[in-house]
């Protein structure tokens, strides 16, 4: 039974590792919010964005639970498909158009800060 249960949550770390993402070197995207999924166990924010290149491309960023985003006072009408925002990611190892975020690193274009918690 033990040994049944350490097999097991290998594969609940494995679906919550980084590995797919640059955690080292962070890159600033500045566009539109296409939709917010305020969501378990991850949220999403889909944005079209200028990346590093200079091309604009509909982005896909991954964040932290609902119930981490509620805990920093966010929740499912915090962001809204047209707000203008600036976000700073991790983004996809791969150089694709994905990344990571947390909500301190996501703010209005106008410079005030969307996380309202702590």
């Amino acid at each position: 039974m033990l040994g049944a249960l350490v097999a097991a949550s290998g594969s609940t770390w494995a679906h919550h590792s980084l590995a797919a993402f640059d955690i080292v070197g962070s890159i600033e995207l500045d566009g539109t919010v296409q939709e917010f999924k305020f969501t378990n166990p991850h949220s999403y924010i889909v944005m079209k964005a200028k990346g590093p290149d200079g091309r604009v491309a509909t982005w896909m960023l991954e964040g932290v639970a609902a119930s981490g985003l509620e805990r920093d006072g966010w929740n499912n009408r915090t962001l809204k498909p047209g707000d203008q925002i600036k976000a700073t990611v991790s983004p996809l190892l791969s150089g694709g158009a994905g990344g990571s975020w947390n909500p301190q690193g996501i703010r209005f274009r106008d410079g005030k800060t969307v996380a309202t918690g702590r």
